[in-house]
């Protein structure tokens, strides 16, 4: 079954599969423009190949991380490629795994106060030394902005930091809310920038003891505070609202209470701003193998779904910007760091977590390159006047801002570049 499955599903490069001490057999032939299309696993045993034929979404990540499956020939970021380059081949689930993924996404629709501490507990309060490995110095757990070829990461997440602090329009003396702040760097970054105060809010333990130590070194406590709250709990009104990588993990039954707790939050003249992965179009919203292992209760949005939620709330969206391949461009950084840093990580936790971290930043850098995820950013305000009816505020802000945060890096010296040159030269770049 499962050389029928690899049979059938490659079309583009070359495959070669050990099963055991049994002779390997190769399906495929080597691109002449894509020569890293070359790869070649083993498998354990072929109890390993009947899980895989039977449940290859699934058991793929379970069997690498177990061990189970190895890559002999490439890295694993090949394979991946391989695999992208195929997808419109791949089959369809059979009864079991369709049945396991109905199960899986019906937990996605659900997400109570318990249920989200839980969820955030087992991804984000894992060890900050563990992330300052592969992060950038700012601890940017999110899609960095890639406004130049051959940008670094600490300059791309400065970058992004930039252009969100831009579409905000911070004015002196605002009061802004950081819905899901991580480590603080955005919300510390948003004060150093304007002379506004700024709430962050987390469900993490450690994010938030690292966000508040950092506030007291930074000398930001008198302006810059971060509480262990939900966003469905916390009261106030605020001038400005910002949600980076949280949307996320709101569930798909909560949708309409996430706009809802902004409209209630946010001030007559106020703006939010919503950055979030999304898909462009119709499809699972969620990975079993990822719920699993990974983002508990994550659930990625098609973007007509969050705009059927915010429709509901009578906000306008005054702006929204598609970002496509940053996050695969972020991922690819983040996989490399981590790949630098294995020994490390296994001395921290063992290799099992070490296989598993790996396939996910390498799978969901694959998402991103094949499989029709972005990121979207929604600009949201209650009145129709609360900005200019120009983007040009926004090119001139980012400018001012990259001028004081990136003093540094001369990749953005000259301000950002627009998107479309961008992406042509990282696509040349990955060709």
């Amino acid at each position: 079954m499962f050389s029928d499955l690899v049979k059938n599903m490659i079309h583009v490069g070359r495959l070669a599969v050990r099963i055991g001490e049994e002779t390997p057999f190769t399906v495929g032939s080597v691109p002449v423009e894509a020569p890293a299309l070359d790869v070649a696993i083993r498998l354990k045993d072929r109890g390993t190949a009947a899980r895989l034929a039977l449940d290859p979404e699934y058991q793929l990540g379970q069997t690498y991380m177990d061990g189970d499956l190895a890559v002999e020939r490439g890295t694993l970021a090949d394979f991946m490629s391989l695999i992208g380059h195929n997808l419109g081949h791949k089959p369809r689930p059979g009864a079991l795994a369709w049945a396991r993924d109905l199960i899986a996404r019906s937990s996605t629709m659900t997400n109570s106060l318990a249920r989200a501490r839980r969820n955030v507990e087992h991804h984000y309060d894992l060890s900050e030394s563990f992330y300052r490995l592969f992060l950038d110095t700012d601890l940017q757990y999110s899609c960095a902005y890639f406004t130049e070829p051959g940008m670094s990461l600490q300059a791309a997440q400065i970058a992004k930091k930039a252009h969100i602090a831009a579409k905000l329009n911070l004015r002196p003396g605002a009061k802004v809310l950081d819905i899901g702040c991580g480590w603080g760097g955005l919300a510390l970054t948003l004060a150093r920038l304007a002379d506004v105060s700024v709430t962050g809010i987390t469900l993490s333990k450690e994010q938030l003891r690292v966000a508040r130590a950092r506030a007291q070194v930074e000398g930001l406590s008198d302006r810059v505070r971060f509480e262990l709250v939900d966003y469905r709990a916390i009261e106030g009104r605020f001038d400005r609202i910002v949600s980076v990588g949280m949307f996320e993990h709101v569930g798909r039954g909560h949708y309409r209470d996430y706009f809802t707790a902004i409209d209630r939050l946010l001030t007559d003249d106020g703006i939010a701003l919503v950055h979030s992965i999304g898909r462009k179009d119709e499809g699972p919203g969620s990975d079993r193998w990822l719920t699993r292992y990974i983002f508990p209760g994550g659930y990625i949005p098609a973007a007509s779904e969050a705009l059927t939620a915010l429709e509901a709330t009578g906000l306008w969206m005054t702006d929204m910007e598609i970002l496509r391949l940053h996050y695969a461009e972020t991922l690819r950084h983040w996989r490399e760091r981590v790949e630098a840093s294995r020994a490390r990580i296994e001395a921290l936790y063992d290799e099992r977590f070490y296989r598993m971290w790996t396939y996910y930043l390498a799978s969901c850098e694959m998402g991103f390159r094949f499989y029709g995820l972005m990121v979207f950013q929604m600009q949201i305000t209650r009145d129709i006047d609360a900005l200019p009816i120009t983007r040009g505020y926004i090119e001139e802000r980012e400018k001012q801002y990259l001028e004081t945060l990136s003093p540094k890096e001369p990749e953005l010296r000259g301000g950002a570049r627009r998107q479309s040159p961008k992406v042509k030269v990282i696509s040349e770049r990955r060709d």
